[in-house]
């Protein structure tokens, strides 16, 4: 299987926005599963079954991005003129009250939306891609506190805040950072397998949530006196 190409915007974003699900996902590699066996049984099935990723992070220029968290600063890899050929692209939420789209963004989402490949958002990043028209007449969510702000500013869109996260055919829209998350996990399970799943989110003690909110993702396991165990204990 080759490795899935795997781009992020950089701008101003909430850190974990981004750096989340990318090391979610790279949780699930195959590359780190075979590392992980240095340290324990892996699931020899799901290290079968794992994707690799190659991670890319997009900006303007190569220039360093101060991020809108945590006092960290993201130095792009590649720019929007020299990026490689992207399977999948995530755009994360920074302060929409006062991020401006910058053209070549809007055409870049727009070019990869229209080539039918899969967009990501989480938190605020639904804002990002509203504003560049793609989620016109499309069902999304977006972080439940900027909600309302959302709805004002771009009415085309069908907001939503009952689901954690919204898929609508190539696009996927996530509401709060974590909730983002969950929908990679989801995303991860439905195209790689449960086991996958379970597998790299060991790596981050990691329990998701499914689109409701609730914890019955990864399924409870029970010992012989019917005790629960982890849902992250594998066979020896």
């Amino acid at each position: 299987m080759a490795p899935i190409r795997f781009g992020c915007l950089v701008f101003d974003y909430q850190a974990i926005d981004v750096i989340g699900p990318c090391d979610l996902l790279n949780s699930a590699s195959k590359r780190l599963m075979t590392a992980m066996k240095f340290f324990g049984p892996v699931d020899e099935e799901a290290l079968a079954r794992a994707p690799d990723f190659v991670f890319h992070h997009i900006g303007e220029t190569r220039e360093p991005v101060p991020l809108l968290t945590s006092a960290l600063t993201l130095v792009p890899t590649t720019t929007v003129d020299d990026c490689p050929e992207l399977d999948c692209l995530l755009v994360g939420g920074p302060n929409p009250a006062r991020f401006q789209v910058p053209p070549k963004y809007v055409e870049f989402i727009q070019r990869h939306v229209a080539a039918g490949k899969l967009l990501f958002t989480t938190c605020t990043g639904a804002a990002v891609v509203a504003a560049t028209g793609v989620l016109d007449g499309k069902h999304a969510t977006v972080n439940n506190l900027e909600y309302n702000w959302v709805v004002k500013h771009y009415p085309k869109v069908k907001w939503t805040k009952d689901q954690k996260w919204i898929v609508e055919g190539n696009i996927w829209t996530g509401s709060g950072a974590i909730a983002g998350m969950d929908m990679f996990a989801h995303w991860l399970k439905e195209n790689f397998g449960l086991n996958v799943l379970r597998q790299g989110s060991l790596s981050l003690d990691y329990e998701p949530r499914d689109s409701d909110g609730l914890f019955n993702v990864l399924p409870q396991r029970y010992d012989s006196a019917g005790r629960k165990v982890s849902t992250h204990v594998f066979p020896q």
